[in-house]
């Protein structure tokens, strides 16, 4: 793909789902990717399976909430090779349930992966971006980004979240390329970590027509493969047969 190769691709939440497919799609087609996540039996896993197809792959720890931890890890890619092309800021947190179930702490868990891991995402990257002359920052938000429905108010509030930061970010930046992925419903492991029984059953309805994680990671692979000068702000992915908003 064009613009593809040789990048130097940061990518969150790469132990499972969007950020597993997608890994393995860019290192395809010809980009160093560097996979962080918490369960490192998995990213170890991953990068083996990407090296053996011949492609160019690292891993490192990484909680998304605490800013150092970040920090580190996105300069880990810089050190390795030398520079960073695009930081996909994927990771995320899904446990829907209605407000008057009071799960706070399901609350600030959400807020904390959510808007914070996009935001330390940001911190770590953008004095290097700004430094090397250009870069790409790739946000996963949701199509709860602009469909709120009964239990996902909190979860669609640090999705309005990452599509306002996005935003602000691509507004000020001359030389930062910053795009927004919007999937619908995908099959992944967002989700597992629903407590709310009505929550989880209305969750496996919707995943009747699910898509699979190959379809988002095509959409970040359009976003990275275009010319320098062209900035793909937003990409809506929802499944042709959902016949809802979702």
């Amino acid at each position: 793909m064009l613009n593809v190769e040789n990048k130097v691709i940061a990518i969150t939440g790469a132990s499972s789902g969007i950020g597993e497919a997608t890994a393995k799609l860019l290192a395809q087609n010809g980009a160093k990717v560097v996979l962080g996540a918490r369960r490192t039996e998995k990213l170890e896993k991953i990068v083996e399976e990407i090296r053996q197809q011949g492609g160019t792959a690292e891993f490192k720890a990484v909680n998304v909430a605490d800013r150092e931890d970040v920090k580190a890890f996105i300069h880990f890619a810089k050190d390795i090779f030398g520079r960073v092309d695009v930081i996909f800021n994927n990771a995320g947190v899904m446990p829907l349930s209605p407000m008057n179930a009071l799960k706070v702490q399901e609350w600030d868990t959400m807020i904390d992966v959510n808007i914070y891991g996009v935001l330390n995402g940001i911190a770590a990257g953008l004095p290097i971006m700004e430094a090397q002359g250009g870069g790409q920052f790739i946000n996963t938000a949701s199509i709860g980004a602009h469909v709120v429905v009964p239990t996902s108010a909190v979860y669609s509030a640090t999705k309005f979240a990452v599509w306002a930061i996005s935003e602000g970010l691509r507004q000020e930046s001359k030389t930062i390329r910053v795009t927004i992925i919007s999937p619908g419903v995908v099959e992944t492991e967002l989700g597992s970590d629903i407590t709310d029984d009505s929550a989880k059953g209305a969750l496996q309805e919707f995943r009747k027509t699910a898509l699979t994680p190959d379809a988002i990671a095509r959409s970040v692979l359009y976003a990275v493969s275009q010319p320098d000068d062209v900035d793909v702000n937003e990409v809506i992915v929802r499944p042709i047969a959902s016949v809802t908003s979702l």
